[in-house]
């Protein structure tokens, strides 16, 4: 009984002190004119804020999708761009690709069983250099062959079917060296050689073979022992073919006897 008197008690007490809080607070002074400051962005600051953040979208999309459109053109993979693929022994570029700059690399070569072009309007012109930058070879194709700056050495040299092969030097000298020999095989055309002033052919320790059914030595001097041909030289059709000591050959009237001499004029005025 005293216990449950006690709770009751409390709930008065406690009953009393919110009645007495809520009617001081209704009691209290407010202050007149009060001025209230709103918290937050309006008016103009709040159009150009949306403004920003719509136009900060609209780029984003913009961008977006021009990346995704070159991505799409360029051919953009996991393992390059394009043509041209990186692979792990380096790049690997495939179809008809055009340099505008110089290009260095180590090496090039193409696909297996393919062949490797290379495609200019003017000349093509590859340059050989050393670690001081100094030229030591080029070579340069163009319209008229190729075109070698310095010495060449390779195992074959062909032309295309139906087309003449030509080696030339405008201004210098031609060399063709090999330690074992120099072959030149025309299967089934001429060999021709020829030259404006002396050509020399020189055997150091050998000889000198000319094997053929025919051997012609066209244009030769006819030379005589008399400074008046007579009236048989006229009709002359066999003819002797003579040296001088000094190695000029030249052609003596053929007779009964051998009809060389070495007083003839061609070898005096040799």
């Amino acid at each position: 009984m005293d216990r449950s008197t006690n709770l009751d008690i409390e709930e008065l007490k406690m009953t009393r002190e919110q009645y007495i809080l809520a009617t001081q607070q209704n009691n209290l002074p407010r202050a007149e004119n009060a001025q209230l400051y709103p918290v937050g962005i309006y008016g103009w600051r709040k159009r150009c804020l949306y403004f920003f953040v719509l136009l900060l979208l609209v780029t984003m999309i913009v961008n977006l999708a021009m990346t995704i459109w070159i991505l799409k053109v360029m051919n953009f993979t996991v393992d390059g761009m394009g043509n041209l693929r990186v692979t792990k022994k380096g790049i690997r570029l495939e179809g008809i690709s055009e340099f505008l700059l110089p290009l260095y690399v180590k090496e090039i070569h193409s696909r297996k069983d393919s062949p490797l072009v290379l495609q200019s309007d003017r000349n093509v012109t590859v340059n050989a250099r050393n670690h001081m930058g100094q030229l030591t070879g080029q070579l340069t194709v163009g319209t008229e062959g190729a075109v070698f700056g310095h010495s060449v050495e390779t195992p074959h040299i062909r032309a295309e079917p139906s087309q003449d092969l030509r080696l030339e030097s405008p201004t210098r000298s031609l060399i063709m060296e090999a330690p074992r020999g120099v072959q030149v095989h025309a299967a089934a055309g001429d060999f021709k050689a020829t030259c404006r002033k002396e050509l020399h052919l020189q055997s150091t320790e050998g000889e000198i073979f000319l094997n053929a059914d025919t051997i012609r030595l066209g244009n030769l001097p006819t030379g005589s022992f008399s400074s008046a041909p007579s009236a048989s030289n006229a009709r002359q059709t066999v003819y002797e073919l003579c040296v001088c000591p000094n190695g000029k050959l030249y052609l003596s009237p053929a007779g009964a006897a051998s009809t060389c001499q070495s007083s003839s004029n061609i070898c005096l005025w040799s």
